[in-house]
């Protein structure tokens, strides 16, 4: 078979879904006067992801198994001097890995939408927006060039903004979308700093070129200070993965982004944007391998990250906050994998993340479908009865999470504990200890949300309807408080669950041996093995996915994570009085916790206010007092002032300007009598 790909076949994967997403967004909504209903709109865009998802997949195949591999220029947009702007395509396994992922998880957020979107008024502008989402995303990770990779990041970001505040008639969703466009700008300011620095020293957007010339980045100063130009650039860059994909301190917005519909945190959270940092990060291995500075700083963040953003899971109470928090936390593992150059196992821990955090959100999503638009888990319990599907899928999910031994999550975060145990940079001792009490954590608050959903006594029957901070629906027919019986969700929720649930387990084992040991990421990822260690003292560990599930049950984080799942059985069902206790107990640190360690009143109280009173100050100041008040009023009010001193001067006598004349003279006489003798 053929060794290169087609552009036209390429050019297909993200145009598919823009197609979709156009036609539902135009014809399906009074902007084009609803020419076409909710199944035409549902089944375009489902048939745009779905071609995706089939050639991405072949694409896939002709990369691993016959080495196909394309990068070539699509559209040449302009030409600045030797700068080029271009559109093009990096295909290699990490694209087509990302390219399979990312249209599978959109193709089954759009089968389950047709269920739980089914009497949402805006049903055919979400499917419009969905399926934009899916174009940009795909647009960002086939781009073969940095100023592509920025168009898609910055469209990511546009597309989330809509759908957080999808309902838009609630106040707390457009003050969420708000929240994360502003924070993703943080970021964003620092990204494209570090996209500057690399195209003004390499005079090139392309990675190829940019890649071939690290060596001289490699020497060069940023003028004014004795840093490295290539440590400063990629410390830019990874401050724009930290907006993206959420990590310490530029997170406070993901939580807030469950005010939008289950499918699309589900979409955020698992494929799209919050792992495109991620993914940034990856492909620029060649530039980050060259300091050690800006891998320490990501590995630092990371693991702060993952510990601290997993303790404050534990306190939740909405079914999608709790998740959400998981979702912060798994970003820290993948973060910390970047940090110690374990980056193919971050790009692993990212994929097999995608598909259970995919199905522990669409899990939620039944589940508060089934529960009448309750969102709340401490008036859930015993729905083991009552939605059997849900019930196994998001156990299955559960326990992929935390990591247990033959589940995809076990193979990914197993090798993130043990490469940061290898790696030699400062910041490693803190995130091993990070990471591996992360596993108690996350085993703790995974299994509290399963516990109180699933087991123990049925609660929705007690449901006050005081708990109106945790109704995910705008619509005001719907009432939590509804005690009417949970059911099981209908088979376009409930299918995509299982064909989730599949990948959740099995796909780790099939996949560990040449994702991480194998030729899979061979010239894609590049990892300086002298310097950096781990990936190699994790291959000379690594006998087999059965042999590392064996050894995996006598290993600390198996222990940890049957601990946290013991403590919190007996917590919320054997004594359910004993958290109240505790609470009791220690309300100092809840009440931190609760305030979610004051970040957002921090961001709000000083950097808001702060931001707020300098432009305060710059307005009053600088532009009302310095430009208004001192430039412009005050220049015309010294004219005026001159011009009627000269007025008085000019008084239209001949015997006023004689006299004038004649003092002139006289002065003129003086000073010259003076300079003589």
């Amino acid at each position: 078979m053929s060794q290169t790909l087609s552009a036209s076949t390429l050019l297909a994967v993200p145009l598919a879904p823009l197609v979709g997403s156009l036609l539902a967004g135009v014809l399906g909504t009074a902007f084009g006067g609803n020419l076409i209903g909710r199944r035409a709109s549902h089944s375009l865009t489902i048939l745009g992801v779905l071609v995706s998802f089939v050639l991405s997949a072949l694409t896939l195949s002709s990369v691993v198994l016959d080495g196909a591999r394309f990068n070539e220029t699509i559209y040449t947009w302009m030409t600045v001097g030797g700068l080029k702007m271009e559109v093009g395509f990096l295909i290699d396994s990490l694209t087509a890995m990302m390219m399979c992922v990312v249209t599978f998880v959109s193709l089954m957020v759009h089968i389950y939408t047709i269920g739980y979107m089914e009497e949402d008024d805006g049903y055919n502008r979400f499917f419009s927006y969905i399926s934009l989402f899916t174009f940009s995303m795909l647009m960002l990770v086939m781009s073969n060039n940095m100023l592509q990779l920025f168009f898609g990041w910055e469209a990511v970001g546009l597309v989330s903004y809509l759908l957080i505040g999808f309902w838009f008639n609630k106040p707390s969703a457009i003050f969420a979308n708000l929240k994360a466009f502003l924070v993703n700008r943080v970021g964003d300011f620092g990204f494209i700093l570090g996209i500057g620095l690399i195209a003004a020293y390499t005079g090139s957007f392309n990675y190829g070129e940019i890649f071939a010339k690290k060596q001289e980045l490699s020497g060069v100063l940023l003028p004014g200070s004795d840093w490295q130009l290539i440590t400063v650039a990629c410390i830019c860059l990874f401050i724009g993965a930290m907006g993206k994909s959420a990590q310490v301190p530029l997170h406070a917005w993901l939580p807030d982004s469950m005010e939008g519909p289950t499918p699309i945190s589900a979409l955020i959270h698992a494929a799209t944007m919050v792992t495109a940092g991620i993914f940034m990060v990856s492909r620029m291995s060649p530039l980050f391998e060259m300091s050690d500075v800006a891998l320490n700083f990501v590995l630092v963040i990371g693991a702060i990250t993952a510990l601290f953003m997993g303790f404050l899971g534990i306190i939740q109470n909405d079914i999608k906050r709790v998740i959400a928090y998981s979702t912060l936390s798994q970003l820290g593992y993948m973060t910390v994998a970047l940090g110690v150059s374990a980056y193919s196992v971050a790009v692993f821990h990212l994929m097999t993340h995608a598909f259970f955090k995919a199905l522990l959100f669409l899990g939620a999503g039944s589940v508060i479908m089934g529960m009448h638009h309750n969102q709340d888990i401490r008036w859930m319990g015993g729905l083991r009865k009552y939605m059997p599907i849900t019930w196994i899928t998001s156990l299955l999910g559960s326990l992929a999470l935390i990591g247990t031994p033959l589940f995809s999550g076990f193979y990914s975060k197993e090798n993130i504990i043990e490469a940061a145990r290898f790696s030699q940079l400062p910041g490693a001792g803190f995130a091993h200890f990070a990471v591996l009490a992360g596993v108690f954590v996350t085993a703790f608050y995974s299994f509290r949300m399963y516990f109180l959903v699933f087991h123990g006594k049925e609660r929705y029957d007690q449901n006050p309807d005081v708990h109106e901070d945790v109704q995910e629906e705008p619509d005001p027919h719907h009432h939590h408080g509804d005690h009417s019986k949970p059911h099981e969700s209908p088979w376009v929720v409930t299918v995509p669950l299982v064909l989730l649930a599949i990948p959740s387990v099995v796909i780790g084992f099939m996949y560990i041996q040449p994702m991480l040991f194998g030729d899979f990421f061979k010239d894609v990822i590049f990892v300086d093995a002298a310097k950096h260690p781990a990936m190699a003292q994790l291959a000379q560990a690594f006998h087999g996915p059965v042999a590392m599930a064996v050894h995996g049950l006598q290993t600390v984080p198996f222990w940890l994570a049957l601990a946290g799942v013991a403590l919190s059985y007996y917590m919320y069902i054997v004594n359910p009085a004993l958290p109240a206790a505790i609470k009791r107990a220690c309300q100092p640190i809840y009440t931190v916790l609760e305030n979610k360690y004051y970040a957002d009143w921090f961001n709000e109280r000083v950097i808001a206010a702060g931001a707020r009173c300098l432009g305060v100050g710059l307005w009053k100041g600088a532009d009302q007092g310095l430009i208004d008040g001192a430039i412009v009023n005050g220049s015309w009010k010294v004219v005026a002032r001159i011009s009627a001193a000269l007025r008085r001067v000019q008084t239209g006598f001949l015997y006023h300007y004689a006299l004038v004349m004649i003092l002139g003279v006289f002065v003129l006489m003086t000073y010259f009598v003076w300079l003589n003798k």
